[in-house]
Order: structure tokens, then sequence, then C-alpha cells
């Protein structure tokens, strides 16, 4: 849209050339929920042919453009309004710089001279000085001839090194300030190798195949940076070379099938309490591999680290080899020295696994094909498993406690970046957002195993899923509360337990409010059907799955972290 002046000059404002900046820099897509400051830039975005995806809740829109820059290594960019909705989103911000995700969130925001002088605005709030803490950077635009290096340096910022949530603030007064058209456009531009390509050194990597070659009992273990690295071909290479087994983190797994001869997650416990060296590739010691410490570790391992943030290392345990780098730059590098090195795990070691493995699916598999009435986890996540041997190329999205721990080890992935799931937090409130950013961004079904508690969190987006017709199944796994469904309250009024929810809710009939496909499991033959036509039709589905309420581990696999009371 161009404006005039006295002069009949073209003018622009700070909301054009916004949506000029952003298709500059190749956004396609924004994720967000609409309000002042930023309806009519959000109209304009559309208007210039950039998709816009209109949600319920900002927090799942900011999962939503988080999960979409994981899958395409752009940043996702999510809008919001100010204030609270600002806050809504911040969440989302802060997972993914947790996780390691690429994402912009953009905000309006109130009049710097009320808010500086704190005088009370409209939905008045620094946002800015708020958001700094959560996030790899944060920046404001007060000028429209500052936009194009506000939007470059943000992108800079989500994409280099590891990457990361940044928040760019719009501020009221600049989004309808003018400007000449032809100097705002002269102005804008796209940054140059923002994500650049971080070789490590010839030093780091020779230590690392040192150390490598004296292992006899060596273990990989995957991590979500190494997916989001898309350097399958590569990590293939070297796992396949050296013969070492491989143990991939939760959002890992696909980067090689879990079927891999070489995978050993089924022996888990084994190979990390006897594991002589490990290599971690774009895995971080942290909570979900209990620090590298303890009695589930080998005490005397020690750790090749390949990750391209250098602080990373030695932040849990001393790291004897750190490679710091990026991680196809660094598997090239390691391969291209491999011939130079016997590298190869004793096999007693491999043996060992392999025993080992065969053990724990036996045990597995005798609880898959137990009937129970009603279904409980590992009967349903069977059928789960059976018909998905059909949609080897579905996005899995799921959450929960058991509901994601159990999906996690009944579910095999065959193809990089399909599972999405809860990240480094492991907190709930991801599913609906991810399941509707992985069928934009990725153009292809999304299965969503949803804990009946997690569902809570975002359920409203079912709406959303409907409004776009997007291609998503939810399957929520109902046991009637937090954990399971069986607590008596401890009151004397009849109040429900804290872990209760509502017995015999009805989540499908949710959907059915919004055009969408319902269904209702019982038994797993109800169960299968429901899920082959649900999957068969590409609608949006959703399937109550009614399992045991009095099945389910408190706080799930993590339970150990869950204080209690030792006042009697």
């Amino acid at each position: 849209m161009d404006l005039t002046n006295n002069s009949n000059a073209a003018l622009t404002d700070g909301m054009h050339l916004m949506v000029d900046a952003l298709k500059k820099n190749g956004v396609k897509t924004i994720f967000g929920v609409v309000g002042i400051p930023v309806t009519d830039l959000a109209r304009y975005a559309q208007q210039s042919g950039i998709h816009y995806i209109g949600f319920r809740h900002e927090q799942s829109a900011g999962h939503a453009a988080a999960i979409s820059g994981y899958l395409t290594r752009q940043p996702g960019i999510c809008l919001t309004v100010s204030a609270p909705g600002f806050l809504n989103g911040l969440t989302a911000l802060a997972e993914a710089t947790i996780n390691g995700f690429p994402m912009i969130q953009i905000s309006g925001s109130s009049d710097r001279n009320i808010i500086d002088l704190q005088q009370g605005d409209y939905e008045g709030l620094d946002q800015m000085n708020i958001a700094e803490p959560f996030v790899k950077a944060a920046y404001r635009i007060n000028r429209p001839q500052d936009i194009a290096i506000g939007v470059a340096r943000a992108i800079r910022a989500a994409l280099s090194g590891r990457p990361g949530g940044v928040y760019l603030d719009l501020t009221t007064a600049m989004l309808s300030t003018t400007m000449d058209a032809d100097e705002a456009q002269a102005s804008l531009f796209t940054p140059i190798e923002p994500a650049p390509v971080q070789l490590p050194s010839p030093t780091a990597v020779e230590r690392a195949m040192q150390l490598l070659a004296t292992a006899k009992k060596p273990l990989i273990i995957l991590g979500k940076g190494a997916a989001y690295a898309q350097a399958e071909e590569p990590l293939k290479a070297f796992v396949e070379q050296t013969g070492i087994p491989f143990l991939p983190m939760s959002m890992a797994k696909g980067l090689l099938p879990d079927d891999h001869p070489q995978c050993a997650a089924a022996a888990r416990s084994l190979v990390l309490a006897e594991a002589d060296v490990v290599v971690l590739i774009g895995a971080r010691l942290n909570w979900l591999l209990n620090h590298g410490k303890g009695k589930k570790w080998n005490p005397n391992v020690q750790f090749i680290q390949l990750d391209i943030c250098a602080e990373e290392m030695d932040s849990n345990r001393p790291i004897a080899a750190p490679v710091v780098g990026d991680i196809a730059s660094s598997l090239h590098q390691m391969l291209d020295k491999l011939s130079a090195f016997h590298i190869h795990p004793d096999a007693a070691w491999t043996d060992s696994i392999e025993a080992k493995k065969q053990v724990n699916a036996e045990k597995l598999e005798q609880k898959l094909n137990a009937p129970t009435q009603p279904m409980n986890y590992f009967n349903s996540l069977k059928v789960v498993r059976d018909v998905l041997t059909d949609y080897k190329d579905i996005y899995l999205v799921n959450e929960g406690a058991n509901a994601l721990d159990n999906t996690r080890n009944i579910v095999n992935m065959y193809q990089p970046r399909l599972r999405l799931d809860t990240g480094t937090w492991g907190v709930m409130g991801i599913g609906m957002g991810y399941s509707i950013g992985a069928a934009v961004t990725g153009g292809k079904q999304v299965l969503a195993i949803e804990g009946d508690s997690a569902f809570g969190f975002s359920g409203m987006e079912i709406e959303t899923i409907c409004r776009y017709h997007l291609p998503v199944t939810v399957l929520i796994l109902n046991n009637g509360g937090i954990y399971r469904g069986d607590e008596q309250g401890h009151g004397t009024d009849g109040e429900p337990a804290p872990t209760m929810l509502m017995p015999q809710a009805r989540y499908d009939r949710m959907i059915e409010a919004f055009g969408g496909k319902a269904y209702q499991a019982t038994t797993p033959d109800e169960l299968k059907e429901a899920l082959t036509r649900a999957l068969a039709s590409r609608e949006p589905s959703l399937i109550n799955c009614v399992i045991d309420p009095s099945v389910g581990l408190e706080s799930g696999h993590i339970g150990n972290l869950n204080p209690h009371s030792s006042v009697k």
C-alpha cells in the first residue's frame, strides 16, 4: 500500500515495511493471535502472500513457530499482541531457546514514553527487558528505517551458533509511522550466511579419534541437535563404518531407524552402565541423561562431545575430547580420519547388548500382547504401533507423562525429525501447536498421541485444526487423571483428588462441534478401526481412547524427581 504526502512522493509505513522485510527474508508463514496493535500487520502479511495461521492461544502459536524452525532450520515466526499476549507467547519462546529451535516472536508494544514513566498504558509492559533473560536476544524497533536491520539481527541471532528464540518488539508508534517508500525499499536486505559453517579444530578431531580408538565398549548417543543438523548421511556412515552401538534420545529417534541392528535403545540401562567411551552427538549431559553421573553410569566413562556451543563442554562431567563445531562438519572430518585408526567395539560388548535387547524385547512383547479390559498403555499402543507400520512418514507428536514414556518405548521411528515431543524441559502444552506447525510446514499427516491431562493445555486448538482443515489425528489416552485416574480425594467434602480429571470425559465430542471426525474406542479392535479410518481419511480427527484409570506411574518414568514428604 502506497501513501502520499503533500509533495505526492510515495510513502509507506512500519506495518507494510515490516511485511516487506519478512518477505525479503523468505518468511512464508506466520503463526499468531491478532489484536491491538498488530491486526492490520497480519492482514497486510496475508495480502502479500504470506500464510497467516491464526490460533486460539499465543502459546500454541509459539510452539507451532518453534517446531517450524526445527523442521526447516529457518526461524519460525510468531506474532502476538502486547502484554498478556506477549507473555503467553514467551513461554513457547523460552522453550524454543532451551531446545535450540530457531524462532522469532514479534509482538506489538505500547507507547515507550508512557511505559518508561510507568504512567499506565493499555496493555502496558516493558516487554523487551522482560524477554531478555529467557531468549538468545531481544531487540526493539522504534523507527521504520530500522526495520531491515532489526529483522536481520533477529534472524542472525536465531540461527547462528546454537539456535534459539529471539524477541522482536514493535512499538505501536513505529507501526503507523510513515517514510519515503523508495528509501524504505532500498533499506531492505537479506543477511549473508546467518548460520555459517563452523569447522572443528584438527587437533580436537585427532584427540577424539585417538580416544575412540582405545575404547572396548564405545557408545554413541544421538540428541535432537543431531536431528536439527540434518546430517544423516555422514552420521549413518560414521555409525556403520565404526560398528559402534548408538542410543537415540527421544527426538533423535529415526535419525537411523529404530530397528537398525546397532540401535541399543532396548538395552539403555546396560549401555549407560558399562560403556567406557561415549560419543555425544548433539546431545547434552543434562537431567535427561542423569548429568552423566550416578549409579546409572560407568564411573570411569570418558566423553567425546560434538556440539556447536563451546560453553556446553564440561557442563556436568569433564569432556575428555571436546569437538566444537557444527555437527555435519565435525562428522565429515572424523570420517576423513577414520581410516587412520582402528575403531571397532569388542565382539563381547556388542554380543551382550544384543542379548539384553532380546530379553527386553520379549518382556515388552508379553506386556503388549496381554489382554486387559479396560485397555492399558501397552495393548493400546501396540495397536498404534501396528497401524503405523503403513505410515512410516507420519509426524508423531507426543506429550504426557506415561503417554510420553510408553509411546517413546513402543512406537518405532524410521525417518528423521518425525518424532516431535516435549524436549529438554519435558513440559506439557506443545501438543496441538507442534501438530499444527508440523502439518503446515511439512505438508504431511500428523498423529498426536496425548495424555488426557496434556491435551487440556492446548485442546482448544482442535478448532484451529478444523478451521484450516489440517490432516491431524489426535489420539487421547484417557485414564481420567494426571498420571492415573483412581486417586481418592483427601478431604471430607467429596472434593476430587488433586490428580483427578473428569471420569468418563468424552473428548471426542469436542471436535464434532467444529466439524471434525470423532471416534470413541474402548477395545483394541475399536481402536484399530478408529485409527485406521482416521488416518485414511486425512481429515481432522480425534479418538478418545479409554484406558484403565488405575494404570500409570506417578510422574511417569521420572518419579524420582518428585519430592515426597518425610513427615508422618
